[in-house]
Parts: structure tokens; sequence; C-alpha cells
């Protein structure tokens, strides 16, 4: 039969690559999947077109329905996206000698067609681990294994490895020096962070399909990979793990700013997910997005301590203070004393846990019900609570012992007011509390969000109670409308249907179903406020114990996935990560180190090395497995524009970056960022602008760490 002649493969720079023996099989295995393709496609458009037609429902059937529309829209886009090169490799494994051979294509997703047939498996499944961990000492039952380069929609390179002695003898194969992993690395960077899936390395993919239980620290240098790891763990753990899978309780990714969540927008959704939540702290308050850097950094670390954070609840029940006096209750019936016993016994009626203004309704109805107990007048309980909810006294009493409260006027009041801030800290000393005193109480930095968010968190929703108060109202009206009209119906004497149904009115029960008992506005949730299943972290290092608290108060089940370099925080980072996440609530710690850089060449990081270990003597400095062949170059800072020009000229494709220069305007391919920007990201070309000026001490050396092994082929350092 002769070959098929398809455009999958483009291998014009591998002719010999490109035999038919070679291609053949792959060849016939993408056609197939081209049509399944074509009919997934189809059959999942038609099945999209019937439910948008389909009238909708109301309760749980529409809410399946419209779960169902999303689901289908989500695969659709993937398809469509991917189209061929959801295909990322193949897997041989079995014994040619028994017949027991067996050939599995590795994708995105998960691939059958019409006859059941799998054409491709999920990267995320056990039955695809190998593809990732198989290495010469441990192959896992592989024979082989090739991964694909694809560009503009073509295989435009691939890689075999073999993994037994027999199968270096297959003439299908094309054994090359330099494995897919190494060539990948050396491709060009793209704005975005490319898709990796084909290039994990095994040490990466065991971290990557760790259980999800308590704290996996993840612990790494430049290059190691941390950032890969990161965000294919969420999505392994989205399709995986039963704790998550199913989005159950979701993912929430937490990167240190906006040009890193830019860099890996794309890469969740080519994984195939695209329900995990990327954020930055900033993200998760509203006030983040207009937040200043802390100016002081004495003020900065006063702030990021438990003292401040802690004084949040004495701040909160400094207003939740009963009445110490009687007072007497006027009802239209009769008039009930509240006694100083009877306020303490109200106020102690909240559930623990429940938000201060939330609470405010639970001290409401303790306090309804002890006057209604002491009411000696027959009263119907509806009328009583009606004439109590118009009682100004009564309500205005309450509302100045348990206040509706603003998280940022109670934050704004503790660093603005000397007294409270004392009161709610009494550990901060005079000179504390003086320096963390400010005259625009609204002019919120970085440095306020942990405290911000502690107080949104322990006040709950000001508007809570009156839409509570408002849905009451609501619910009264229309269940007095429902009284007027079932009483007019038993009292009509013209109507009598012979069934009994209007003798069924009478019915307490039945008035109850008649009555609609939800007709409270809906409140639009804060998605970001959680609780979430997992949480993952990037650049952890740099998080402070009070912006810690803002993490686990979003997951309680405590699962995280905690990525970071102790030799890259800017603050220093004197003792272990145990330690550090033990002080902060962690417990269930686990650590995982990744020591081989794959993605800075060995000719940087040689120059990178004592620049950090002069500061920080024990960093985990990796190795680098790959050299670039060029030298880092140094210069003048008015060679810039010429570097950059020759640079543009000789490579159509790939980034830049420069560092360190504030007045340097960048462009779409030339990116003009700080060190503390440029974290997490990476560039064919870094060019460091006068690196010594990045500080002293500890700061400054991570610093110029930093920026130097942002690059992944090429470093020149100018200078004034």
């Amino acid at each position: 039969m002769p070959p098929l002649t398809t455009t999958v493969f483009d291998l014009a720079a591998h002719p010999a690559k490109s035999e038919p023996a070679r291609i053949t099989d792959d060849e016939r295995h993408f056609a197939a999947m081209s049509t399944s393709l074509d009919e997934l496609i189809a059959d999942l458009t038609s099945r999209l077109a019937v439910l948008r037609r389909t009238s909708a429902r109301k309760g749980k059937q529409a809410v399946e329905r419209d779960l169902e529309i999303h689901e289908l829209n989500r695969r659709l886009r993937t398809l469509r996206r991917f189209r061929l090169d959801l295909c990322l490799g193949r897997i041989v494994s079995g014994d040619p000698e028994d017949g027991s051979v067996e050939v599995h294509y590795i994708g995105r997703i998960g691939l059958t067609d019409r006859t059941g047939r799998q054409l491709l498996i999920d990267w995320r499944a056990p039955a695809a681990a190998p593809f990732f961990s198989a290495t010469p000492a441990h192959p896992m039952g592989l024979r082989s294994r090739r991964r694909y380069r694809w560009g503009r929609g073509q295989i435009v390179d691939y890689w075999d490895e073999v993994f037994t002695t027999d199968a270096a003898e297959d003439q299908s194969l094309v054994l090359d020096d330099d494995s897919a992993f190494i060539a990948g690395l050396g491709a060009s960077r793209s704005p975005r962070m490319r898709d990796v899936l084909t290039t994990i390395a095994s040490d990466q993919d065991a971290i990557v399909r760790a259980d999800s239980h308590g704290a996996l620290v993840v612990d790494g240098g430049p290059g190691t990979g941390k950032t890969v790891v990161a965000l294919h763990r969420a999505a392994y753990l989205l399709y995986a793990d039963p704790r998550l899978a199913g989005n159950r309780g979701g993912v929430l990714v937490v990167g240190p700013h906006e040009p890193y969540l830019g860099y890996i927008a794309d890469v969740l959704p080519s994984l195939g997910e695209e329900s995990v939540q990327t954020v930055t702290l900033r993200d998760l308050l509203p006030e983040g997005a207009r937040a200043r850097p802390e100016a002081d950094p004495a003020v900065a670390r006063l702030k990021a301590s438990s003292s401040m954070v802690g004084a949040i609840e004495p701040a909160v029940r400094f207003y939740e203070t009963p009445p110490t006096t009687s007072m007497t209750v006027e009802t239209d019936w009769a008039d009930v004393v509240l006694t100083r016993p009877d306020w303490a016994e109200a106020f102690a009626a909240p559930e623990a846990g429940t938000p201060h203004n939330e609470a405010r309704d639970q001290v409401w109805e303790a306090l309804v019900d002890i006057i209604i107990a002491k009411h000696d007048r027959e009263v119907p309980s509806s009328q009583l609570r009606k004439s109590l909810a118009d009682n100004d006294e009564l309500t205005s009493t309450l509302g100045r012992a348990w206040p509706i409260l603003e998280y940022t006027d109670l934050v704004g009041d503790l660093l603005s007011v000397p007294a409270y801030l004392r009161l709610c800290a009494p550990e901060l000393s005079r000179d504390d509390v003086a320096a963390l005193q400010r005259g625009d109480v609204d002019a919120w930095t970085t440095s306020d969000l942990p405290l911000l968010d502690a107080a949104r968190r322990r006040l709950g929703d000001p508007a809570a109670s009156r839409r509570r108060r408002r849905g009451e109202a609501q619910r009264r009206a229309g269940h007095d409308r429902m009284e007027r009209v079932v009483d007019e119906l038993l009292d009509s004497s013209t109507y009598d249907d012979g069934e009994g149904l209007m003798s069924m009115l009478r019915s307490t029960d039945l008035r109850d179903v008649l009555d609609d008992a939800d007709t409270t506005p809906a409140n639009d949730a804060d998605v970001l406020a959680g609780p979430f299943a997992h949480i993952i972290v990037d650049e952890a290092q740099e998080l402070t114990d009070a912006e810690w608290q803002m993490l686990l108060a979003r997951c309680p089940s405590r699962s995280f996935t905690v990525v970071g370099d102790r030799a890259q925080a800017r603050s220093g980072f004197t003792e272990a990560w145990t330690e550090r996440l033990e002080r902060v609530g962690l417990r269930d710690v686990t650590m995982a180190s990744l020591t081989v850089n794959y993605r800075t060449p060995e000719e940087i990081m040689t120059h990178a090395e004592p620049v950090i270990r002069a500061a920080v003597p024990d960093a985990n400095v990796p190795t680098s497995i790959r050299s670039s062949g060029l030298p880092v170059r140094s210069g003048a800072a008015a060679e810039l524009d010429e570097i950059l020009r020759v640079w543009l000229t000789d490579n159509d494709e790939g980034t830049a970056c420069v560092i360190g220069d504030p007045t340097f305007v960048g462009t779409s391919r030339v990116r003009s960022l700080s060190p503390q920007q440029a974290k997490g990201l990476e560039f064919d070309l870094v060019v460091l602008i006068n690196p010594e000026d990045f500080g002293a001490g500890v700061t400054g050396a991570v610093d110029r760490y930093v920026a130097m092994t942002r690059a992944t082929r090429e470093l020149v350092v100018l200078d004034q």
C-alpha cells in the first residue's frame, strides 16, 4: 500500500526524518484523528444547537442545561484551537517476539473515535505517565518514545528515544544526540510562556502528579521549571485528584505580578483547563488595583507582623458591647423591660465564626425572642415582630451597641486614631503606633491589603443585613397578600369546586406552599473569596506572614503547592521552608527540590552564581545542563540601541528585555522592566543597565541575580 500523503509533517529541514518508513504509521494515525475530530466537532456543535433551542427550565434542570452548554463550548474551543497538534507524541511498549507491542499516542486531552478506539490518551491519565517519566534507568515498560515539535499546525521536527537494545535497531526510528527536551529548551521565547508539555522532565513530572494532601514545597533556583511544574500541577490535580476533579472547590494560582499573569495566560487552556483562577495578591481586594508600594520599609515590616493582623479581632469586638443599663421597649399592646442580662444574652447569641455584620441579625432575632417571651399579652408573633422592627428607640440602641461596619473604615481608624490602635495592639510600642499613623486614611498601600482582607472577612458584607431586612419586608407583604386572597376565597359563597379544594386552603401547610418564601434579592458572590480546594503560590519566598493569612483564609483544607527559591527572596530568607510555613499555619509540609537548570546557559550561570553566593552563601544554585556558546558581554549604556538593532535584525523570533532603565520604552518584542517585574519571566536576550545601581545587601544581590537569570540565550551587561 503506498504511503499516505498529508500536510501533517513539514520536515524540509530534516529530510532523513521524512522517509516514509519513519512517518507512515503516524500519517495514518493523524488521518484517523482528523476524521474523528471533524465528527466530534460536528456532534458537539449539533448538541449545542439543540440545547440552545431548548426552552430554559427552572431549578436544577436549568442549571444542568447551562453547565452542559458551558462544557460543550469549552471542549469546542480546545478542539478548534489545536486540531491535530492536540497530539504530543507516542510511546511504544511490549515485546515484538510475542506480538504484544502496543502504540499509544499522548495528547492534551483524551480522544476516541465513534467505534471507541482510543486515539489520544490524556496526558494526565496514569497510562500517559511513562511519556514524561521514563528514563533509561527506569523505562517503565517502554521500548521507545517519540516527541513532536509543532509549528503553525504542522510537525516540524520529532525526536525518538529508545529504552531497549532491540528497539535501537528499529529502522523506523531516528536517534538524535539531542533529546526533545534539550532541543525544546533552545527554542525562542515568546511574550507568553511556550507550551512545554512535551519537554517536561521526569523529576518535574513526579511533582506534578504528587498527592494534594497538605503543603508541597517545590524549592528550586532559576530555570529549574518551577512555574512549569506549578501550572501543570494545577491542570493535573483538576483532572486526577479525587478532591478536586470535576472542579470541586476549585484551584487558585497566585503569581507575583501582572506581567507574570500575562505570560502564563495561554498555558492552562493549552493543558485542557480553563476553570483555574490566576491572580496576584492585589486582585483579591478591590483596593488592590490602586494600592501603592509601602514607602517606608519599617512600616511595611510592622504591617506584615502578626500584631497588626491580630489587631483586627479586638478592633471589631470593640463595637460588640451590650448596653449596661435596662430599657423599656414600648409596643402597641404592652411595655417590656430589657435588662442588662437580657442584652448580654442576646449579644452572646451569634454562632461562632459568623461575620460581625451578619451576626447583628442574629442578635436582633435573639432580642425579639426575649421580648416576645416577656410579653404578657396574646398577640400574634408576626404582628409583634413587625411592631418591634418599627421601634426606632430599640433599633437605634442596637445600632449604637452593634453597628454595621465597613472594613475600610475599621482599618482606616486603626491607622489614624493612635488610642484605638494602642487598645487593639498593646504589644506595639508608642513609636510603632506613631509610625503607623497617616493623614490620608484612603491612601492604601500593598502592605495594607492583608489588614483590609482580614477586616473584610471578620466584618462580612455590610449590605447583608439591609438585604435581609428588605427580604423580610417583601416576604411579610407577600404573606399578607396571600392571606387576603385565601380569606376572600373562603368567604365566597358562589364557588364550590365539588372536590374539597376550597377547604384545603384552610390548611396551614398549603398556605406555606403558596407563600413564596424566597424573595430575598440574590447576592453576587465574590469568586476570589474562596474557599478553594487547592492554592498554588509561585514566588512564595516573597510572601509576608500577613500575606500568607490572606491565602490560608481561602483554603480551609490547607492544601497548597508552594513554589519558590529562598535565594530569590528580596528581604532575605534565613529560615527553612518548614519553619516559615509552620509559623504561618501550615503544619503538614512535604519538600521537593529541583536542582537542574534547564533554561539558563552555563555561560550565564557562571557569572550569576558568585553574585548571589556573596550575599546568600547557602543559595540553591542549580546546575545548568545546556550551553548557548555565547559569552556574557559587557559594554557601555550608550551601546543599547545598537545592540537591540543588531539582535532584532538577526532574529526573526524571540523576545528581549532591558532591565534597569526606566526611561527605555519597550516594544512588542523588547520589554522594559524592573528586576522585580522580570521575576518569573524569561527572554532570549537580556540587557542589564547599571546593575550595581539595583541596591546593596541581600536585596540588591537578589535583584541582580534574578535579572541575569532571565536570559535563556544571551546576556549583556551595560554600565555608564
